[in-house]
């Protein structure tokens, strides 16, 4: 029974930022992959950020290094640290977990950037 919980987000003004977090129960091991995706109207899922369990990031393109993942395997936990924020940030973001047999999702996180 996994769930991920996730919080955070908001609505902010162009340069701010926000920290999302993701919260995993009902497993015990951590997941080979934790990370982001987001999700605008009309179009697939998107990586945003993921990191493996050896600590190895991958980011979207379009992150340009403002924004940093991070693990914590104690907690089973993912956290997402999002600085010079843009509007064409604005998306519904999901935490996603996997393993090599099974993929799990959050619930949707609204992140608003206005100009």
């Amino acid at each position: 029974q996994v769930q991920l919980v996730a919080s955070g987000g908001g609505s902010v003004q162009a340069g701010g930022s926000l920290r999302l977090s993701c919260i995993a129960s009902g497993t015990i091991a951590s997941f080979e992959v934790m990370g982001w995706y987001r999700q605008d109207e009309g179009k697939r899922h998107e990586l945003v950020a993921e990191m493996n369990s050896r600590g190895i990031a991958d980011y979207g393109d379009f992150v340009k290094g403002r924004f940093t993942i991070s693990r914590d395997n104690a907690k089973n936990s993912v956290y997402l640290e999002m600085n010079n924020l843009k509007p064409e940030d604005t998306s519904t973001y999901y935490c996603n977990a996997r393993e090599r047999l099974a993929n799990f999702w959050g619930q949707g996180i609204q992140v608003t950037v206005s100009s």
